[in-house]
């Protein structure tokens, strides 16, 4: 603080001396006048020239520190591999972010805990969940194709051991990452080969009621993801299909009125379960979609009377679904009990009940007033998704589905991912990836005070409208 003021007090000095010298050169001729303005030309010349190569050089420098960040991100990513292959590793840390020395473990013999602690608690269990994470976690927010092309197959023998012989969380952050893979490898032959590898284990683990409800879970989002992403036969299409079928529709009966009693822990698995089954509907051959609305549709609404709102939600958006690939086939598709199916949307779409949360309500009724409008024969409410310079519109149930499971899988990395990854931007019809530098970034980058005029406007039309809507005076129809 003392420096800054002694600066600005010889600044102040400065400008007055110059005031000073200026008054009493007042007479003189005009090669002053001209010897400063060249002065100041070549000045700002000068200046120019350092800016511009001050641009470039830092353009180059960004150039440099993203590939460091990039070589950083795959040295740590080795080692994250290692963690699951290589005994070595065996005594890192739990978490591999936090780079604390270890000491070397007593043994159990000398402690007497020999046969005492369980697999799962292991340090090695522990280090090797640790390392799933971290991968999952890379995998989501970053690109790594060529990466992972070169230790697809290291990957794809840990990933097994891990689902065969490990327990509850350790098997689902490897069903995680397994998805992840296919969305990162994408479809054809090296996808569909670690896919095939991997989908007995998964079909294995969901269908083990002894498992963990977390385990089975993942197992049955990764095998809708990477049937969808990397399988190319139809029957392997038709057997996830019945897989998952058969995980929700087992506690439904055909056509019963009382509704079915799911225990607490086992709502994820069926909420999981039917989005991943829902995913795959939208891929089905038009031959299978007829037989499966006679089989599916009188069942579904069962599941409306859930105590999870999660599965409530899902099972409408499944019904939405299912109408909507109904027309589809048949433009004057007609429901039986069509009568039946509306009152019970029209009931979730109007909750009140007080014993619910208010966050659910709302989620609940949103909804469920979109699947009551699209039934009875409205269409689709558009959603528009905005990303760096592009615009992404989901504007049917099935786009719905394919854009909240790939949202769920990677999180925040979404926009990355749609951005660069050729996968996402050929499902949703984007085009190639485009190639932008920071120039052309900037220049169609949106101004703060064009931001703020677009605000208020978008501001004021709004209270206007519901004004309108909140006027008492206001004819109700």
């Amino acid at each position: 603080m003392p420096r800054a003021r002694k600066g600005s007090a010889s600044r102040k000095g400065g400008q007055r001396r110059r005031g000073g010298a200026r008054g009493s050169t007042q007479a003189d001729s005009g090669s002053s006048e001209d010897e400063a303005a060249s002065e100041t030309h070549s000045t700002t010349s000068e200046c120019a020239s350092l800016l511009s190569t001050a641009a470039e050089d830092s353009l180059g420098g960004d150039a440099l520190d993203e590939q460091g960040q990039q070589e950083d991100l795959e040295e740590k990513l080795k080692e994250y591999v290692d963690c699951l292959t290589d005994k070595r590793y065996l005594s890192l840390p739990a978490n591999p972010y936090t780079h604390v020395p270890t000491q070397p473990m007593p043994n159990v013999t000398q402690l007497g805990l020999a046969h005492k602690t369980p697999p799962s608690s292991s340090p090695s269990a522990k280090t090797r969940q640790g390392a799933l994470e971290s991968l999952r976690l890379a995998l989501a927010s970053h690109l790594l194709p060529d990466f992972l092309l070169e230790r697809r197959l290291t990957l794809a023998d840990a990933l097994e051991k891990c689902l065969r012989k490990g327990k509850g969380e350790e098997q689902a952050l490897a069903a995680a990452v397994l998805g992840l893979l296919c969305v990162q490898l994408g479809p054809g032959s090296r996808g569909e080969e670690l896919f095939h590898s991997l989908q007995p284990l998964l079909v294995s683990v969901l269908s083990d009621s002894t498992a963990s409800p977390a385990a089975r879970l993942h197992c049955a989002s990764a095998l809708g993801l990477g049937c969808y992403v990397a399988a190319a036969d139809v029957q392997d299409l038709v057997s996830c299909l019945t897989c998952l079928e058969g995980v929700f529709s087992r506690p439904c009966g055909v056509g019963g009125s009382t509704a079915p009693v799911f225990p607490v822990s086992l709502h994820g698995l069926l909420c999981a379960a039917l989005q991943a089954w829902a995913l795959l509907l939208t891929i089905c051959p038009s031959s299978h979609i007829s037989h499966i609305l006679d089989r599916q549709l009188p069942r579904l609404p069962q599941l409306l009377s859930s105590e999870s709102v999660n599965l409530r939600i899902a099972a409408g958006e499944t019904i939405a679904l299912l109408f909507e690939l109904a027309r589809d086939l048949e433009e004057d598709f007609i429901y039986e009990d069509m009568e039946a199916l509306c009152s019970a949307l029209r009931t979730l779409a109007t909750d009140s009940n007080k014993y619910r949360a208010k966050a659910d309500r709302r989620r609940q009724r949103s909804t469920f007033r979109a699947v009551l409008h699209f039934v009875e024969g409205g269409e689709c409410e558009e959603e528009t998704v905005r990303f760096g310079l592009e615009v992404l519109y989901v504007d049917s149930w099935a786009r719905r589905r394919i854009y909240a499971t790939f949202k769920n899988v990677l999180g925040s990395g979404m926009h990355h991912h749609l951005q660069n990854n050729e996968l996402l931007r050929d499902i949703f019809g984007l085009g190639p990836v485009l190639v932008l530098d920071a120039t052309a970034l900037k220049a169609c980058k949106i101004s703060r005070f064009e931001k703020h005029l677009y605000n208020a406007a978008a501001f004021k039309a709004r209270t206007k409208a519901r004004s309108r809507v909140r006027d008492k005076r206001a004819d109700i129809l």
